[in-house]
């Protein structure tokens, strides 16, 4: 039997150290690496706000959402090879459909494990929590009315990467939830937001063609930038309350500097196209990181 790669290489003939690497940069181009900073920004956002209020707590202090969106992407036919955005391993046959759904839910088992532990802070109501978000994790891709298909991505994104990780991260801190951490737990999704917003802004013809109804392929190119650039203003308003415990001039000078950043990216935006799009992406994430870090570090070092 010939196992062959998606350029019709015969893997049989590589040597196995060979082999090895090309199966490891396959599941690492899977995890996304360029939007996992969103992963991490709002928990750092969250940390900042409990040190402006000091009940930080360094102890308790988004890969399987793409090994699923891969699998259940491909599984439905939404995915085709060369396509615009960073390789498919599924698509383009490097990883085997059975892998990656094996994968998807090893490393949802494992997020729900570690999330046990924080039963220790939080209290039981982490439970049906925890279960809301391993849920929405697949409703993503999967179920019944998958939201990345129905122009729902963003939404998901303000919620499962910016409202819960942001409040649930500065309750286990020892904060109390109300307004303001719910706006900065809207800033960070809306940040959040517009990586997605650059990601199907750059796959729009390809989900077109497969009828995938993204945000992008409902109100097109232009609104799309427009939307981009009203997300990081809708931003920077949302966190008002909090820039008011910071120094004058970091109050001024973060929001300024992520809003120039922002503006910047989207006119380069109007500028490429497919995947010149990408650095775009991955700078937009590390935008969002970089800013969150900052507010964070601001709040708790006044």
């Amino acid at each position: 039997m010939q196992f062959s790669d998606a350029s019709g290489s015969d893997l049989t003939k590589l040597p196995i150290s060979m082999m090895t690497k090309k199966k490891i940069k396959c599941w690492i181009e899977a995890m996304r690496l360029r939007t996992l900073p969103v992963s991490v920004a709002g928990v750092f956002m969250a940390c900042g706000c409990a040190a402006a209020n000091n009940t930080f707590r360094l102890l308790p202090a988004q890969i399987s959402s793409n090994f699923a969106n891969e699998y259940y992407d491909f599984a439905d036919g939404l995915d085709k090879k060369g396509r615009e955005g960073p390789r498919r391993g599924v698509t383009e046959g490097d990883i085997s459909p059975r892998a990656m759904l094996a994968a998807t839910y090893i490393v949802l088992g494992l997020a729900c494990t570690v999330g046990l532990s924080l039963l220790l802070f939080g209290g039981w109501w982490l439970i049906p929590a925890g279960i809301f978000i391993a849920l929405g994790v697949v409703a993503y891709s999967a179920g019944p009315y998958p939201l990345s298909r129905h122009g729902l991505g963003e939404v998901a994104v303000i919620l499962f990467f910016g409202l819960i990780p942001v409040c649930c991260t500065y309750v286990l801190q020892g904060g109390q939830f109300g307004w303001p951490i719910a706006m900065a737990g809207l800033s960070a999704g809306l940040m959040g937001a517009n990586v997605l917003i650059i990601n199907n802004y750059r796959d729009i013809d390809d989900d077109k063609a497969v009828g995938k109804k993204t945000l992008a392929v409902i109100f097109g190119r232009r609104k799309m930038r427009w939307i981009y650039r009203g997300n990081a203003l809708a931003a920077i308003i949302l966190m008002i309350p909090w820039s008011r415990t910071l120094p004058l001039g970091a109050a001024i000078a973060i929001p300024a500097l992520y809003c120039i950043a922002v503006f910047a990216l989207a006119n380069g935006m109007k500028r490429r196209e497919g995947r010149q799009l990408n650095p775009l992406l991955g700078a937009t994430a590390m935008t969002m990181l970089v800013t969150c870090l900052a507010w964070s570090i601001a709040m708790a070092c006044p």
